[in-house]
Parts: C-alpha cells; sequence; structure tokens
C-alpha cells in the first residue's frame, strides 16, 4: 500500500478505524475497570451478548450498503421468539423445525418490506416504520399479548454460558453460528454478483439501473436476507429468554444501525463491511460490559453509546464533503 497516497491512506484508516477504537476502548476497560472485566467467563459473555445484535447487523449491512434501512428488525425477532415458542408447543415439531419456520416467517416479512419499498416507490424508512408496528402487533395477536412457554430443547443452550464439559467449545453454539454466518456475507458481498449489484445500487442506483442491474429484484432480496438474519437473531434472543415474548427487542432496531455506522456503514449507501458492522456490535457490548463491571448506570452507558454513534456518523458525512 502507497501510504505517500492521501486517498490510500484514508481507505486504509477508514477501514481499520473501528478495530482500531474496538481495543483502545478494550484497553481502557482493562486498565481501569476491576480484573474480573478481563476474565475468561467475561470475555465469552461479551461474545454472547454480541451474537443478537451481530446477526441483526449482517442484513443490516447488506441493507444500508444498498442504500435502505430497516426499522422492523427489532419486531421481527420479538415475532421469531414467539413462532418458535408456538412452534415446540405444537405436537410434531421439533426444534429445528420451529426455528426454520421462525426464520422463514421473518424473512417473509423481509420480503414484504422490498416488495412495498420497490413497487410504492415509498423511501424505506416510511415502509418499515409502518411495518415495525404492523409485525409487532401480529406478534402480539400470534401471543394474545402474553410470553409463551415452551418446552426446554437444545435451542435454549444455544447462547447459553458453557458447563464444565463443554469448555473445548471456547464460546456457546450460537457465537459459532454467528461467526459461519459472517463469513458466509463476507462472500457474497465480495464475489457474487449479488453483491457487486448491491455495491452499485448503494453507490449510484440510477447509473447501476441504466448498467442493466436489475435494482427492484436486488433490493427484494436483500431485504429478505435482512429478515433471513433477523430471524436467526430472534430464535437467539428466544434461546436467551426460553419464552416467547412479543415485548422483546424494543429499539433492537438502533443497536443494529448502530453497530452497522460504527463499523464504518455510510447511511448515504455504497460503503459498509461485514467486519467492520460486528467491530460495531463489540464496541457497543464491551461499553455495556465495562460500565457494568465499573458499577456505572445504565443512562452513562447510554451515553457513551450516542458519543460513538453520533461521532460515527460525523466522520462519514466529513469524509463526504471531502471527497465531494
Amino acid at each position: 500500500m502507497n501510504f505517500g497516497d492521501q486517498t490510500h491512506w484514508k481507505r486504509w484508516l477508514g477501514r481499520i478505524g473501528p478495530l482500531l477504537g474496538l481495543l483502545l476502548l478494550f484497553a481502557f476497560f482493562a486498565m481501569v475497570a476491576p480484573p474480573s472485566f478481563r476474565s475468561v467467563r467475561n470475555l465469552e459473555t461479551i461474545a454472547r451478548q454480541t451474537t443478537i445484535v451481530g446477526l441483526g447487523a449482517l442484513g443490516m449491512t447488506a441493507v444500508i450498503i444498498a442504500g435502505g434501512i430497516d426499522l422492523s428488525i427489532g419486531s421481527m425477532v420479538a415475532l421469531a421468539t414467539v413462532v418458535t415458542a408456538c412452534c415446540l408447543n405444537l405436537a410434531g415439531i421439533g426444534p429445528v423445525a420451529a426455528a426454520l419456520m421462525a426464520v422463514l416467517a421473518c424473512a417473509l416479512c423481509g420480503g414484504l418490506n422490498g416488495l412495498l419499498v420497490t413497487r410504492l416507490r415509498v423511501v424505506p424508512f416510511i415502509v418499515t416504520m409502518g411495518m415495525m408496528l404492523l409485525v409487532r402487533g401480529v406478534a402480539k395477536g400470534l401471543s394474545h399479548e402474553q410470553k409463551i412457554d415452551a418446552p426446554e430443547t437444545w435451542l435454549n443452550e444455544l447462547l447459553a454460558s458453557l458447563p464444565a464439559d463443554r469448555r473445548w467449545m471456547l464460546v456457546p453454539a450460537g457465537v459459532w453460528i454467528l461467526v459461519a454466518m459472517s463469513i458466509l456475507m463476507v462472500l457474497m458481498l465480495r464475489y457474487t454478483r449479488l453483491g457487486r449489484h448491491t455495491f452499485a445500487i448503494g453507490s449510484n442506483e440510477h447509473t447501476a439501473r441504466l448498467c442493466g442491474v436489475a435494482v427492484d429484484r436486488v433490493k427484494i432480496l436483500i431485504y429478505t436476507l435482512c429478515g433471513f438474519f433477523a430471524g436467526m437473531a430472534g430464535v437467539m434472543q428466544f434461546s436467551r429468554l426460553t419464552v416467547g415474548d412479543p415485548t422483546v427487542a424494543v429499539g433492537l432496531e438502533l443497536d443494529v444501525i448502530a453497530a452497522v455506522v460504527i463499523g464504518g456503514g455510510s447511511l448515504a449507501g455504497g460503503e459498509g463491511s461485514i467486519l467492520g458492522s460486528l467491530v460495531g456490535a463489540l464496541i457497543m457490548s464491551v461499553i455495556r460490559s465495562g460500565c457494568s463491571q465499573m458499577g456505572m448506570s445504565n443512562w452513562v452507558q447510554e451515553i457513551l453509546t450516542g458519543m460513538i454513534i453520533v461521532a460515527a456518523v460525523a466522520l462519514d458525512r466529513l469524509r463526504h464533503r471531502k471527497v465531494e
């Protein structure tokens, strides 16, 4: 890399900036927080806490790269917990089928988002805000506005703390699922036509359309993919709660969007990376863990997270302003 080239330098710094910020933040809490913050048990806890937001961020990254946004992801997570619990209570349906039904339900919701955005030509913010209320209402209707208990299965162990006899796994199975899905998304965005078209649409939709990109079809696929990952995040949420809860994950969409933005994604479209989004999710988990270990109140965590989000957006706008 030619570090004398200012453009390459800024691009390189933009890529490693979030990771550098994560390392500095962890080092800070490692010095000022109690020794328990650096323990293996707490590192495992940070990984488990990152999984739900991380899975949601995988799909949101693609949506934001394409110049869109999805505010309904939190509601889809709640719907997934309810669908999982309802299916587990039905005779003849095992945990695999229950999880698949939950993911399918959310993927359909995501596909409907894409269909409405492309067919109605309405900005994604408005469409997905309406879907946020609609999906939450469906979740409450299915559960009759109450939590649904479900029989215990291996789904409950996806994000459970590892027992002594399974320490060789390092982290719970749910975290490994996040890692596997992240690798697949990296490969999709970098080496497939869908990935290239996603970046093209986010960079300049009109030009992409003139170049023969099936813009509407790509958008529908991307929103469906976002719903798919929201469903997976919902299954992980069910694993943590062990019940179907239609009121859970309120505001989760903000955490997911924040993870993508902190990780270098641009709300203007055309920029973003899976690694960056995961780093963004980790940054928020480290802040929460560090503040909790130091006995700080939740409002302190929210202030710190908000400051980081504002700084990330400000840097993004400053970078685009210089380009223009």
